[in-house]
Formats: structure tokens, sequence, C-alpha cells
């Protein structure tokens, strides 16, 4: 980025929070709030470019307002977009348009958008304009606020600009403010983790509810051989024989999942790319398949990081043995938890092999121990099956391609399913879900996503196939037994997908900061933590343990 010109805008970020204008200057983070939607409704009228263009510096005339003008200076460094331009002979001035209500300060507004004018006012005098003042447009309180570029702004304006130009070669990530209330109202404070990440580095004890529990929109399942996905306008239609069966708003839809061989139209690809809405793809029989995600291009710094770790022996083995650790941990505490007559002794040997895990000393010892602990573990997973459930689904083992059993074919499925939201999740916060530190790289195979879902197998897969066999989501008779093994039918496919997805959107609380999230948002927070751990922001990965 070292030869990019930076944005007006991001001066802005830089001075509100360096966090912030890392985050999105540097590794590509975006996220929306309901301030930055408003924030596009209230710029609709300036954002439409005029006919006319600026008059030449100097030239006489009637004064002109100039709506959204692009300009750039290779000596600045700096790039705009200017909301409008009043211009009268020789004079101009740059008005910026805020959502807002003008602060009741002396300046009349805050340093960030004075400063962001004052750049504005740089480019038109780097373009031979005059220009000793701007103005900030408050929506809210509708009301302009003059701006005077004086000598003191301006440097301000470049010392930011010298700051950013160094980050922007570093590619560092400044650490988060501590306690602060700038994060109170912040759009990326999902993504940046303030109080979590000052939790895990010793600088805070506290975690405030910042992060939304849940995400806004809601999956949309499809389950179709044949039949069509297509758009109407801002909505998603899905057909059936050619007859519409359903109909979501894109607005509304976080993800789209297409079980089975549906066609999906082109446009309906490029209104979910624009929309940051990916699309997820099984088999009809329940096998994932692949995703298809929008090109943000976030998180470039920690790929290269991750790249560099797997890279890495050392690193790498010491991060699978965190994730088999908290699996076997998970493991333990819900056959503890929920198994009848489970022996003493088998809680033991599986806290014994959770401690050698720990001190494995290479990638394959490791693996015999998460395999020995997923013995000892499904021998005893029907002793969470209640009551005469426990003879009708009775197992005795993990077999898998095909399964043999009912419990095995659910436990797939919901392994696919969540393999697929890690993959969705990973993606989405920059990180490549196909290169992993306890499965090893294989084509086609999302191996971050494979070691990501380990801690979290027990905690939502099985929990999402105990809880539909105990509770009578499926029966016995929802399995068709064939000669490659046993398959869930149709229907029973169907209401299992609604428990899996009700188990996604139930809340928890974080054992590690306490906060309570959903499921689905929990994945996202130690995706991202991962993430800092690789670019050495948080020295430890925090494992996602049950109590």
């Amino acid at each position: 980025m070292s030869g990019e010109h930076l944005p007006a805008r991001m001066l802005n970020e830089l001075a509100y929070c360096p966090r912030l204008f890392a985050l999105e200057w540097i590794h590509g983070e975006w996220a929306d709030s309901a301030d930055t939607v408003e924030g596009r409704t209230v710029h609709r009228r300036v954002d439409k470019p005029s006919r006319e263009g600026l008059p030449d510096p100097g030239a006489a005339g009637a004064p002109v307002a100039v709506r959204s003008v692009y300009l750039s200076d290779d000596v600045l460094r700096i790039v705009a977009k200017i909301d409008l331009v009043e211009a009268d002979a020789d004079r101009v001035v740059p008005i910026d348009y805020k959502k807002g209500a003008a602060p009741d300060v002396p300046e009349g507004a805050w340093e960030p958008e004075r400063v962001q004018v004052c750049a504005q006012a740089l480019l038109l005098r780097a373009h031979g304009y005059r220009c000793d003042e701007g103005a900030l447009w408050f929506a809210a309180s509708r009301r302009r606020v003059p701006v005077p570029i004086t000598d003191a702004l301006v440097a301000r304006t470049l010392e930011l600009r010298d700051q950013a130009l160094a980050l922007s070669t570093t590619r560092s990530l400044p650490p988060p403010l501590v306690d602060s209330p700038k994060c109170n109202g912040c759009s990326l404070v999902g993504i940046c983790l303030p109080d979590e990440e000052n939790m895990l580095a010793g600088r805070g004890d506290e975690v405030r509810p910042l992060v939304a529990a849940r995400d806004d929109g809601l999956p949309l399942y499809v389950r179709l051989q044949g039949g069509s996905v297509g758009k109407d306008h801002d909505e998603i239609v899905v057909r059936d024989k050619g007859q519409e069966v359903g109909r979501a708003r894109i607005a509304e839809t976080s993800r789209v999942v297409v079980l089975g061989n549906a066609a999906v139209s082109t446009p309906l690809l490029h209104a979910l790319a624009e929309a940051d809405v990916p699309l997820a793809v099984h088999s009809h029989g329940g096998w994932f398949r692949g995703i298809f995600t929008p090109a943000s291009g976030a998180g470039v710094v920690a790929r290269m990081a991750q790249h560099a770790a797997a890279s890495n022996a050392a690193r790498s083995l010491d991060i699978a043995r965190a994730l088999v650790r908290s699996k076997i941990h998970n493991q333990r505490v819900y056959l503890r938890r929920n198994g009848e007559d489970v022996p003493g002794d088998v809680l033991s040997r599986l806290k014994e092999i959770h401690d050698d895990a720990a001190r494995a000393p290479d990638p394959q010892a490791l693996m015999g121990f998460e395999g020995l602990a997923a013995r000892y573990y499904f021998d005893h997973f029907s002793s969470m099956i209640k009551g005469d459930l426990r003879d009708k689904f009775r197992v005795d083992s993990r077999n898998r391609r095909p399964p043999r059993d009912p419990v095995n074919a659910l436990l797939s499925f919901a392994y696919a399913c969540l393999v697929r939201e890690y993959t969705v999740v990973l993606h989405h916060v920059g990180l490549d879900p196909y290169v992993g530190f306890l499965h090893q790289p294989r084509p086609g195979r999302p191996a971050l996503a494979l070691d990501m879902m380990e801690e979290m197998r027990p905690v939502i897969a099985d929990s999402v196939v105990l809880n539909a066999i105990n509770n009578g989501v499926v029966a016995v008779g929802d399995f068709e037994e064939r000669a490659t093994g046993v398959a869930i039918a149709d229907a029973a496919r169907s209401r299992f997908i609604t428990v899996f997805e009700r188990r996604m959107d139930e809340l928890a609380t974080h054992p590690v900061f306490g906060s309570r999230l959903s499921y689905r948002r929990i994945l996202e927070v130690q995706a991202r933590l991962l993430a800092r751990h690789l670019t050495g922001e948080v020295a430890k990965y925090a494992e996602y343990r049950v109590r």
C-alpha cells in the first residue's frame, strides 16, 4: 500500500481511532450498522455528480455548487470525493455531509471531521484554488458549521497523513482502545473485539456487551432436485417445476444454502455478492460441496500470518494441541453432564488423554490421542440418549462414508453443516479455510474449518443430534437402509435442519469473556481470535471450553 493515495475519510478514521483506520484500510474490514446505512441515505443526493464540473481556478462567473467532486494529488498522496464544493470566483469551500447532530464543542465539530475537511481543502489548494475555509453540514440538526483551515489544522492533518502512510507500510494493527466510549457506536466493534482482546492481553478484566448477540439476517435453505433459485428485484425467488414455492428478501438473508441440484441464476449471484451474502452448496444427500463468497479481499495480513504459521512445525503443533485439548475437554464435560451411568474411570481416562494431548510431541501422536479420546467418547455416546430411545438408536462407534446406523447418519450431516458454517465464517474473517494446523492440506478439504470445528463438535453438532433424538424430532422410521449404508429421509432432514439452526441461534455464555452470544456469533469470535493469535496480537488462542 506504500504507493497508494489515502482517502481523506481514512484520516478521519485515524484521528478517531488508529485501530479502526488499520482494520478498514490495511486489513480491508468493513461492517454496516444502522449509522452507516443512515449515512448513505443522507449522502444520496450529494452522491449524484453534477453535470458541470468545477470552473477553472480564477475564472469569472456566477457562484456555482458542484456535487461529488473527485480530486487527488501525488504530492499530498491524498484522494477524496468531496460531497459538495461551492465556488465563487477564485474562492472555493468544500462541504462534507454528516448524518448526526453538530456537537456542542468550541470548534463546532470534532477533530476527525475537521481533519477530513482540511484534507479536502488541501486537495483544492493543490489544484490551484483558493480555499481558506471548509464546512460541515449536520443533517440531524440541519446546521452548517464552518471549519477555518488554520495552520494548526493543516499541520495536524499532514501529521495524520504521515502516520497513516507509516502504518500502511508496516501493516501493523494498533492495540484496541481501553474501556473507551468510542467503541459503543463503532460499526466494526464485532470485528475489532476491543474488550475481548484487551482481556486476553492483560489490559482489562471486563467485557462490555458491545458485540451484537445475533446476526440480524436469517439463513435460507433450498432443498430441490431440479428447480431454480433466482432474483426478482430485491428478493430471492425459489421455483420448482416452474412454480414459485418461496421468496426471501436479500437484505434479510444471512446466507443461502442449496441442498440438491437446483440451478442458481447469475443475476442472483451478483446480488448476493453485492450484499455480502455467501451461498453454500450441499449434495442432495447432505455432503458439503463448497461455497460462493463475495470478493471482499479482507484479512490479507492475517492470511499471510496463517500461511507462515502453517509452515512452522512448532507453531502449527501448538495451535493443533489447543484445538484437540479443548475438544477432549468438551467431550468429557458432555458425557459427565448428560450421560447415564458413565463409569468414573472413563471420565478419568479422558482427563488423562486431555493432559497427554497437551504434551503431544508431534502431529501423529496428537492425532493418536484425539482418536483414542473419540473412541472412549463414542463408546458411551448412547448413554446420552434417553430411556427406551437408547435401544432404538444404539451406537457403539463413530463410522462414516457411508454411515452404518441412524445416529452416525445424523452425526455426519451435522458435521457437514458445521464445517460449512466454519468455512463461511473463515472466508468472512479473511482466513484461508484450506490451510490448517491439525488437518493436513489436501485438494478440496477445508482443513482449517475442520480444525476449528473440533472444539465445537460436542457443543453444537453432537448436541443437535441428541436434541433431535431425545425430543422426537426424528424417529427410527425416518431413515432408509441401503446396501451402501443408512440415509436420512428428506422430511426428517428438513426437521433436523430446523433443530440445527435453532442451536446456531441459541444464546450461550462465552466461557472466557462471559458475554452472551449466539453460537453462530461465537464461531465468528473464535475465528477472529485465532486470526489475532496468528498475527501476534494475543499470545494464545482462546480455547472454547464449556464449564
